[in-house]
């Protein structure tokens, strides 16, 4: 706890702190996120691949990490940013500190600096590529203009495609359902599961595919370039779009494939990047946002209820609902800025939410939602 850390931005801000993690440097596109709990669910998300993420929350890792509270294999996040790192964490199910897991997998870290300057100037100005060096990068009296240089050296998000660079390499099955205190996750294995869901891996969140698992869905999870001849030809009752990070339009291949299942009258149901991919296959086009939406108290409006629902959010890119075409409709809406957060095929069985309902900052306001896509498979089948 007692190497020195810099963080750098584009704009020439320049924060110094203290290293909580690995040694080194890492670039990436630095964006705020404001929930006070998740921060593993969040390190582990793979739709922050490339982003180095700020935690608004002043006192991050008190209850340390655990093998469980995972969404993926590894750490997704090119980094972390924080206020302050608690000397001691304490849970009934703390395995590791959140230190000694950034060392692990070889991930900067950087607290003790102002995250309240940070993310005013994130709001203001947008997200920023920035750098972090760590350890022995961060010492010398050259160490603020290298952390400079690799903050401006790294090219942004926009037109970067990271869904094909995080997908599963390989097809596979699963069958994990939800987890229950005292109980783990759930084997789905044995349960009644009359629906075949193959899942496209944009960078998929393991908890969506448990609650698909825990409402009786058989799951084929298929790389992200996989063409629509090859997921079709497994008769799925439904397909489902991951999310995942990066600029969504140019993943052409699933723009295509997608185009392609929704001719079929196949029931769709996308999420986050799969709901963006979704409006794009549907003649509609996206955004790169000013700063994007990150954190889990994030008001949503059902646009056909008026009822409004606390989501978790993580995206920095959005479908533009003025482009939206005649056979596309806006469901849900942001509350914060007022940018689309859900669509619907008016011709098609196919819907999107830009938020992630497999999160519980709800605690399952947004639930409902998967219920929605196992009706259209129930009522296809009939």
């Amino acid at each position: 706890m007692n190497k020195p850390a810099i963080l750098a931005l584009e704009d020439g801000s320049v924060f110094h702190g203290t290293a909580i993690g690995a040694d080194g440097q890492t670039s990436g596109e630095v964006v705020f996120n404001t929930a006070m709990t998740g921060y593993q669910e969040i390190l582990t998300d793979p739709s922050y691949t490339r982003q180095i993420v700020t935690l608004t929350y002043p006192h991050i890792g008190n209850t340390g990490v655990n093998a469980e509270d995972v969404e993926s294999g590894a750490i997704a996040a090119a980094g972390l940013v924080i206020r302050d790192l608690p000397l001691a964490a304490s849970s009934f199910r703390s395995e590791q500190t959140l230190s000694d897991y950034l060392k692990s997998q070889n991930v900067l870290g950087i607290a003790e600096i102002d995250t309240r300057r940070l993310t005013r100037i994130l709001r203001d100005k947008g997200a920023q590529n920035g750098a972090i060096l760590a350890g022995a990068e961060a010492e010398g009296d050259d160490s603020v203009e290298r952390a400079l240089a690799a903050a401006r050296a790294f090219p942004g998000l926009k037109g970067m495609d990271l869904a094909k660079v995080v997908s599963c390499q390989t097809p596979y099955a699963w069958s994990e359902g939800e987890w229950a205190l005292g109980e783990g996750y759930a084997d789905a294995s044995a349960a009644e599961r009359p629906f075949h869901v193959v899942a496209y891996d944009f960078g998929v969140k393991r908890n969506i595919l448990r609650m698909l698992a825990s409402r009786g869905c058989r799951l084929t999870v298929v790389p992200a370039q996989t063409p629509a001849e090859e997921v079709l030809a497994m008769r799925p009752d439904g397909v489902f779009l991951a999310n995942g990070p990066g600029d969504p339009e140019p993943c052409d291949y699933a723009i295509k494939a997608i185009g392609e299942i929704l001719e079929t009258e196949t029931p769709i149901f996308g999420i986050c990047l799969g709901h963006q991919l979704l409006a794009l296959a549907s003649g509609a086009k996206t955004v790169k946002m000013n700063h994007g939406h990150h954190g889990a108290n994030h008001p949503v409006q059902d646009l056909d209820t008026g009822c409004v629902m606390i989501t978790s959010q993580n995206h920095g890119f959005a479908a533009d609902e003025a482009s939206l075409p005649a056979n596309l409709r806006a469901t849900h809406r942001s509350l914060f800025d007022g940018t689309l957060q859900g669509i619907e095929r008016t011709d098609r069985p196919a819907f999107g939410f830009q938020g992630h309902p497999e999160a519980s900052p709800g605690p399952k306001d947004v639930a409902p939602l998967f219920d929605r896509f196992v009706a259209m498979m129930k009522a296809r089948q009939a």
